[in-house]
């Protein structure tokens, strides 16, 4: 349990960071981040706030889905949003082109490392992965028409707002999923294997 607390959490943290090179980077970002940066921007709220908000919402939709939260759904929501706003303070806005491509591919890759990190802690899911597969259970649909409704969806509403979609987006679409189907068994936590006791020597 110690080593899944201290995975789940680093890895939400990570996760957080990953997010802030990638909007330092301005080249684009993931659909809910295009949502959360829009919000952000017709608002007088940051980012992280935004995340936090949003995470929140979510979750209150898991309710007519019945999905239960975990530990690590709960503190997804929460530190997260905390992570992601101390980075954005912390961290340069660089205007070279190739310090921008360097912010993009390592938020990437940090990205996947954070989310195999937090998933495979076993500790509960995170709200927006847990709305896919409650909208799953409930419609009876494949979980890539699912997820690419739910993306589509706030990406699209993301970038009305004014979030920032671009080659990054593309990107992180098309190296996220291969990334974190690598790095997903080298994270996940696995029970213990319960060791038959051996029989008394006769």
């Amino acid at each position: 349990m110690v080593r899944r607390l201290f995975q789940l959490y680093a890895g939400l943290v990570l996760y957080g960071f990953s997010m802030a090179l990638l909007v330092e980077a301005g080249l684009g970002l993931d659909p809910w981040d295009v949502l959360h940066q829009g919000v952000a921007e017709r608002t007088s709220l940051t980012i992280g706030m935004v995340t936090i908000a949003v995470g929140a919402l979510v979750l209150l939709a898991w309710i007519p889905l019945r999905q239960r939260p975990g530990l690590g759904t709960i503190s997804n929501v929460i530190v997260i949003g905390l992570a992601v706003d101390a980075a954005i303070w912390a961290l340069p806005s660089p205007d070279v082109l190739a310090v921008r491509i360097a912010f993009l591919a390592g938020g990437v890759t940090l990205n996947a490392v954070a989310t195999a990190a937090y998933i495979g802690a076993r500790l509960g899911p995170g709200p927006r992965d847990g709305l896919m597969t409650g909208l799953v259970a409930r419609t009876g649909r494949s979980v890539r028409v699912v997820r690419t409704s739910i993306e589509v969806t706030v990406l699209a509403t993301g970038w009305l707002l004014g979030g920032t979609v671009g080659v990054g987006t593309v990107v992180y679409a098309l190296a996220i999923g291969p990334l974190v189907h690598i790095l997903l068994p080298r994270f996940e936590v696995r029970a213990p294997v319960p060791v038959a006791p051996v029989p008394p020597a006769t």
